[in-house]
């Protein structure tokens, strides 16, 4: 294949796009650069993530490996306790199933969407 595309943006849908925006803007430390209702967007260096309202909207349950799999973000950080912390006080929750052991946190966004942190590599 020649031609290549670059990815410029991820749209997720979401319950509450402008809540949603907020909550992910605080956790990666972003911009929220649009906020309406049905629709909103954070972006940093070029990149954005959009949140779409769908109607009727219903996150997945955590753990339901007999349910239609969605999307769910992994993120980097630098210290795996201090960032659960963080994010549970920002809107997260910590669900019981934990299967990444120490190697990632599975945690729950404000409105239900499971998402992944993991320690920053070194070196």
């Amino acid at each position: 294949m020649t031609a290549h595309a670059d990815l410029i943006m991820v749209n997720l849908d979401s319950s509450d796009p402008a809540a949603h925006a907020r909550f992910y803007a605080d956790v990666l430390g972003w911009e929220v650069t649009h906020a309406e209702s049905e629709y909103a967007m954070i972006s940093r260096d070029g990149f954005s993530v959009g949140f779409g309202l769908v109607p009727g909207f219903t996150p997945p349950a955590w753990p339901d490996e007999s349910a239609g799999k969605r999307y769910h973000l992994d993120l980097h950080v630098d210290d795996l306790a201090v960032a659960e912390k963080e994010f549970v006080a920002a809107g997260a929750a910590k669900p019981d199933f934990q299967p990444g052991g120490e190697r990632w946190t599975v945690l729950i966004d404000p409105i239900g969407q499971p998402f992944c942190i993991s320690p920053r590599p070194q070196g």
